[in-house]
């Protein structure tokens, strides 16, 4: 091996090793973020959240700013920014829910499959839960749409399943929601994820009670 060839081969080796790193060090600063997310979500009280979730969006932030062009950090600040208005609630909430939607969309445009398509899931869970115009940007035809085509590449994940579930039963389609619902409960679990998998099966379950009330 000649000098250029070894100069060439020291160079491919540092640049693979660069990139490894990299990946590992996101790969770890997302899963920080999503056990803490999990911890204030399903192990803290109700009356916590707002506060846990707003010590979280800073973290979020950060992150975005270190990693600015992968798009599994855009999906989790825009799920924690999310979650903190859903914990606060009313008008002074809907800055905070555009802002998430805006790190979705900027996800989607990053790489729409990231994180199993949590984008395309996480954007269409927000159109069919924030109010519609003029207060906000509420539109069922794009849940729809976005919750069809996040399931469309998770067919069998338990969260496009459960938030088409959720989304069918708010729109009174008790036959789809339960369908939906229940293959979301048959997910396979996810690894290094089970605080998530035990909290949203407990929801799910919750959401199957009212329907079967519904039905009395």
């Amino acid at each position: 091996m000649n000098v250029f060839q070894k100069l060439s081969t020291t160079l491919f080796l540092m640049l693979t090793a660069v990139s490894v790193s990299a990946y590992a060090g996101i790969e770890e600063d997302v899963l920080r973020l999503q056990q803490e997310w999990e911890k204030v979500k399903y192990l803290s009280p109700a009356n916590q959240h707002e506060k846990g979730f707003e010590v979280l969006i800073k973290e979020a932030e950060k992150m975005s700013a270190k990693y600015p062009t992968r798009a599994e950090t855009m999906i989790w600040y825009g799920i924690i920014e999310s979650s903190y208005a859903g914990a606060k609630g009313g008008l002074g909430a809907l800055g905070h829910v555009k802002n998430a939607k805006k790190n979705f969309e900027k996800a989607l445009e990053l790489n729409p499959n990231a994180l199993d398509g949590s984008a395309y899931t996480s954007l269409g869970s927000l159109y069919y839960q924030v109010p519609g115009w003029p207060i906000g940007f509420g539109d069922d035809k794009k849940a729809a749409e976005y919750l069809k085509k996040g399931l469309s590449i998770n067919p069998d994940g338990i969260d496009p399943n459960y938030f088409l579930g959720d989304f069918l039963f708010r729109s009174g389609d008790l036959v789809g929601a339960e369908k939906s619902l229940r293959k979301a409960l048959q997910a396979p679990n996810r690894a290094g994820r089970q605080v998530a998998d035990e909290g949203r099966r407990k929801e799910i379950n919750q959401l199957l009670e009212k329907i079967a009330e519904k039905r009395k």
